[in-house]
């Protein structure tokens, strides 16, 4: 029977569930998601009740559609998992409801996630002790971009998904997280400077990783902030030229320090081209609203290796196997600038089709 005994207005919560996940009861998540929404602009409709079936464990972007329109109902088979309904109607007989929009999620459909530059089935599995782990799993990977650098796609998903069960459990925030990872990219930045390479790399590789854990962690256990994505997002914009810098002053410690004159060329082809690429993504996003990664199939294999922190970090750790650390930061240079060069052709030949008065769509939803 619906239960009406919550703290969000027009949520009718569905039966009742004993069974944890990521730390919390599934009331209390359905609950932080739609307060998550709330403050994202989104609310239940004037006349209608937002009603969740506890039994089923969802994924956040049914919640976002749902809000979006009234009358948007997810099922699976004739059971009810999520929807805008009328106030008043019954949410175990939603197909006897006139005027509703259904979608049997049993069926597999495809929905694009655009916050996650990704086209999925969403996941909804029902919840019980048996399937807790294999649900907290699947809505890690589900909380995943679609569209990454190829380290954090294929190389530490299992690692990351480890960490944030731990952090789960723990009861840690994101922003702890973030606190511990701020501290190890610090760490790599003096231990680069000071030529000790191993023992940055290893301390970047705990950062990067912990960037990769305090999102998920957040998404999973819904406790995103503006706060927390300030934190997150400024120290992931502003490390990197730091680590490149002092990468090049580590190279006296190996007696391979560059010239004044080369250093300064490189660091310049390094910044200027970071700086560059991220104002080409950001025009990119204000112009045609969407990511520069998920225009053409082209662009999200791209995002795969360009010239971002974690794709920068595997040629300078190749450098380092091969014993010339310092070609490793004039081959960062060279890549850096190839990058730019395809992000700004990439950018011109948008706005070339656009011109011609061709819209400018995502591979990804041309593809649902």
């Amino acid at each position: 029977m619906p239960n009406k005994t919550n703290s969000v207005p027009s949520l009718t919560l569905i039966g009742s569930n004993d069974t944890p996940i990521w730390g919390m009861s599934n009331a209390e998540r359905v609950r932080r998601m739609v307060a998550g929404q709330a403050k994202a602009g989104q609310a239940v409709a004037e006349g209608h009740v937002l009603a969740a079936n506890l039994a089923y464990v969802f994924d956040p972007l049914l919640l976002r559609l749902a809000l979006e329109t009234p009358g948007t109902v997810f099922t699976i088979g004739d059971e009810l998992v999520l929807g805008q309904i009328p106030r008043g109607a019954d949410p175990l007989a939603i197909h006897s409801t006139p005027g509703l929009t259904i979608t049997d999620l049993g069926k597999g459909e495809k929905i694009y996630n655009r916050q996650l530059r990704k086209l999925e089935v969403p996941f909804v599995r029902r919840l019980a002790p048996s399937s807790r782990r294999a649900i907290e799993r699947q809505s890690y990977f589900g909380a995943y971009k679609g569209v990454t650098d190829v380290l954090t796609k294929y190389l530490w998903p299992e690692l990351a998904l480890f960490l944030t069960r731990i952090a789960a459990q723990l009861k840690m925030t994101p922003n702890m997280v973030t606190a511990i990872g701020a501290v190890c990219c610090v760490a790599a930045a003096f231990l680069f400077a000071d030529g000790q390479y191993w023992a940055g790399m290893a301390s970047a590789f705990g950062f990067m990783v912990l960037d990769t854990v305090d999102g998920k962690l957040a998404r999973c256990t819904i406790t995103s902030s503006k706060w927390g994505n300030v934190f997150d997002h400024g120290i992931d914009l502003v490390h990197p030229p730091f680590w490149w810098y002092a990468w090049g002053l580590g190279l006296a410690s190996h007696g391979l320090a560059l010239d004044n004159r080369s250093f300064a060329i490189i660091m310049v082809a390094i910044v200027a081209g970071y700086i560059l690429q991220r104002l080409i993504e950001g025009a990119f996003i204000k112009d045609f609203g969407m990511d520069i990664h998920v225009w053409q199939r082209f662009d999200s294999l791209f995002r795969l290796v360009t010239a971002r922190r974690n794709p920068n970090m595997v040629i300078l750790f190749v450098s380092v196997l091969a014993g010339r650390p310092d070609q490793g930061l004039v081959w960062l240079a060279v890549w850096t600038v190839l990058s730019l060069v395809v992000h700004a052709i990439r950018l011109a030949q948008a706005y070339a089709v656009r011109a011609k008065g061709r819209p400018i769509t995502s591979w990804l939803e041309q593809a649902t």
